[in-house]
């Protein structure tokens, strides 16, 4: 299978990433017009399937472009995985030009450390101190009703 690593966000497939991304655990039944808008502010790698010209796999950097990146929405469609392509994704980002002076890259992951920590990601000790606060879920989660369709 030949599949192309793109950082041309007018290939992205929106309906394909909002579907996928709608299903995660992180952000699930996220609305369609909050990812669009993410994806317009963001810097986006698509890992684009030659065959169909499909978007299966995508990581999205938010930045400054400066100092500070958030790596988030890393995914690549089930039957595609195993082939490396998140490494090319991620590959991708850690090369692109507006993001060389970076000092400090984040992301939060359940379950790909091993994926992360080949990048030199680890795990935030706590007297870093690190806060959040999450925005209320109305404002970006499509209702339980809509979730389905």
């Amino acid at each position: 299978m030949s599949v192309t690593i793109s950082l041309d966000p007018a290939r992205a497939d929106l309906d394909q990433i909002h579907r996928i991304l709608a299903g995660t655990y992180w952000s699930p039944g996220i609305r369609r017009e909050v990812v669009a808008e993410a994806l317009r502010n963001s810097i986006t790698a698509l890992a684009i399937d030659d065959q169909t010209g499909a978007t299966i796999g995508l990581a999205r950097v938010v930045t400054d472009r400066a100092t500070f990146a958030w790596l988030c929405d890393v995914f690549v469609e089930e039957r595609f995985r195993g082939q490396g392509i998140s490494r090319r994704l991620l590959d991708a980002l850690e090369r692109h030009p507006d993001l060389q002076t970076v000092r400090r890259w984040c992301l939060a992951t359940r379950n790909a450390d091993g994926l992360y920590a080949k990048y030199g990601y680890a795990r935030i000790p706590p007297e870093r101190l690190w806060m959040e606060k999450q925005g209320p879920k109305e404002r970006w989660q499509s209702p339980p009703s809509e979730q389905g369709a």
